[in-house]
This record gives C-alpha cells, structure tokens and sequence, in this order.
C-alpha cells in the first residue's frame, strides 16, 4: 500500500499550525477574561444598565463564555484551512510550468519546498529528455539520408553498367569485361555496406554474447598491421608499433581483430599522405592501447560525433577512401561489449584514439 507523502506531511502542518494558534488564542482568550472580570468588578454599575446585563451575561455565564470561545476557534479553523487550501491553488498554478519549455523555475510557498524540488528536477529532466529527443531525430534523419546515399551510389553504378551491357550490343569484349569488373566491385562495395549495416544492428542487441579466450594481443595487432600493407605502400605511408614485450588478454579475438582492424583502416583513410601512423601499448590498471595518424585538426562538433552511425567528417564524404561510416560505430559497440571504453582527441593536427580494457 503507497504512503501519501505530501498527503501526510500537508495534514501534520495543518494540525500543528491549527493546534498552535489555538493554544495561544486559548492562553490570551483565559487573560483577557481575568483581567475583563477584574475591570468590572472594580466599576459601579447600576442594574439597569444594558451593559451591565451584557457583561454580566458573558462573564457570569459559562454557556456564553464558550459559545465566544467557540466562535473564536471557527474562524482561526477557516483561517488555517484556507492557508493550507492555498497551497493545492499554488501547486495547480505551478505545475503548468511543468508542460511548458522554458527554464522557468517553480516557485511554492515554504511549506512545499520538497515538493518544489522535486517539481524542478522533473521539469529539468523532461527538458532534458525533450532536448534528446529532438537530437535522437535529427541522428536518425541524419542516418536516413545518409544511409540512402550510401547504398543509392553503388546501386547505381551496378544498375548503370549492367543497363550498358544490356542495351549497347556493340560492346567490345574488353569493353565488357571492364564493365563487369566496375559493376562486381559496385557489387562488393553494397554487400559490404549492408553487412555492416546488419553487423551494428547485432552489436546493439542487448543478447549478443561474446566468446572470451586469453590471446597475445601484441601478436594479434601485428597481424591486422600486415593485412594492410599493400595500401600502406600505396600510399607511401607506414605503422610503427614496437611493445617491449608480448601482451595477453582475455578477449573475444575475432571482435576485436575487427576493432583494430576498423581503427587502423580509419587512419590509413584520413591521414595525411606519406605520414606515420603510431601503435602504443601501456599497462597500467587497464590495458590502454593508442592509435594517432597525422590529419587535420578534428572539431569538438566532429568528436561528439566520430563514433555515430553513418557519420563521417564532411571532407572524407568526397573522397574514394571515405568508408561505411559504420567502422568506428562498431568498434566502440565491441569494446562496450567487453566492458572497455574508447575515446578520441584531436589537437596540433595529431588525432588519436585511445583504447581502455579491463585486464
């Protein structure tokens, strides 16, 4: 059975102020009547004087006397009932305050000051709530359109060539191949982006489990490493990642394969050309592992949004390395999956992320 707080709290104020002032109009109703009864007592009067007979009446008459008495406590009653009914009027006035989007505070009178605490922490926590709502739209808009022009560009480019090969009768056999490469790799391109897609929808459900087993991590990163070097002499671009000594830790290997993976890609993508891209590995309370490339100085507005769905910094949308916009939103849902954290920096054209696992 719930307990009526304010309910309680209201009625033992009210019953305390009623009994209070009852008490003192008791206490000065006795001494205005001693000191009545001595005034007159020490007056000459006649029998027939009509005030005479009044006073006689009241302070001779205990009927009188409690009827005056009486009449006395009704109105200190309708006096402290309507202050407390005061307090229903105030807090109907004030809780419109409630629905309304502005900052302004509720104000009660000193007797609902928890109420009114409590009032503002709602009011707060609604505008609090109301303001990610409209932000939790806007990503999902965001995702929306982004998402739409990430599987259209492929799709369109398949669609395009496969239309040539099918209506252009004339084609060269070289013409053709070269045709059909463009649109298997197009092809590769939109099953990528929808495996992804897929996989960070698995990486948000509360029932994917993981699979932990102890691994050299040191090992493990330098295989990732050499998946990339072809790109890395492409682009005349190198990773230097010199532990001291082997690392192990209890980890799901395939996932985080995946987020070194996703994390090195990433600087591979957007570092600047024939630059350095550094691995460090610390132990410390946690395991803390850091990736930096060199690249332009990344904005705060840039950071808060590094690890969302679908977002990539506006100059890497253009470009032929720009990803998915999914790999960093991956990675930081495996490293939440193994009750790690990860963050990222940027300052003095040097961005890093910063890897934290619990040993």
């Amino acid at each position: 059975m719930k307990t009526n707080k304010y309910g309680k709290e209201l009625t033992f104020k009210f019953l305390k102020r009623l009994s209070k002032t009852t008490f003192l109009y008791t206490i000065c109703f006795i001494i205005f009547y001693i000191v009545g009864r001595k005034i007159c007592l020490s007056v000459t009067w006649y029998p027939d004087d009509p005030l005479y007979i009044i006073l006689t009446g009241i302070f001779y008459q205990g009927f009188f006397l409690l009827l005056i008495w009486f009449i006395g406590f009704l109105v200190i009653l309708i006096i402290t009932l309507m202050k407390s009914l005061s307090y229903i009027d105030a807090l109907v006035s004030e809780s419109k305050k409630l629905i309304t989007k502005t900052d302004e505070k509720i104000t009660l009178p000193e007797g609902l000051k928890e109420a009114e605490e409590t009032m503002n922490q709602i009011k707060k926590e609604a505008l609090i709530n109301e303001k990610l709502a409209q932000e939790n739209e806007q990503k999902k808009n965001d995702l929306i359109v982004y998402l739409a022009h990430d599987l259209k560009t492929p799709l369109t480019s398949v669609i395009g060539y496969l239309t040539l090969l099918d209506e252009e009768k004339n084609l060269s056999q070289k013409q053709k191949n070269k045709f059909i490469k463009i649109a298997l790799e197009k092809s590769n391109k939109l099953e990528e982006l929808i495996n992804e897609l897929f996989e960070i929808t698995k990486y948000n459900s509360e029932t994917l489990t993981i699979k932990k087993e102890k691994i050299n991590l040191t090992l493990l990163i330098n295989q990732v490493i050499d998946e990339f070097y072809p790109i890395l002499k492409e682009q005349n671009k190198k990773i230097t990642f010199t532990p001291q000594k082997d690392i192990f830790i209890k980890v799901d290997p395939v996932k985080i394969a995946r987020v070194f993976n996703n994390l090195i890609k990433n600087a591979i993508n957007y570092s600047y050309d024939n630059s350095e891209i550094k691995i460090d590995i610390k132990e410390e309370k946690d395991l803390i592992i850091t990736i930096s490339n060199q690249s332009k100085t990344l904005t705060k507005e840039e950071l808060s949004k590094l690890f969302d769905k679908f977002y990539r910094v506006d100059y890497s949308r253009n470009t032929k390395l720009g990803g998915s916009g999914l790999g960093l939103a991956i990675a930081k849902e495996i490293i939440k999956l193994h009750d790690g954290n990860i963050s990222v920096k940027s300052e003095n054209e040097e961005t890093t992320f910063t890897i934290n696992l619990p040993k």
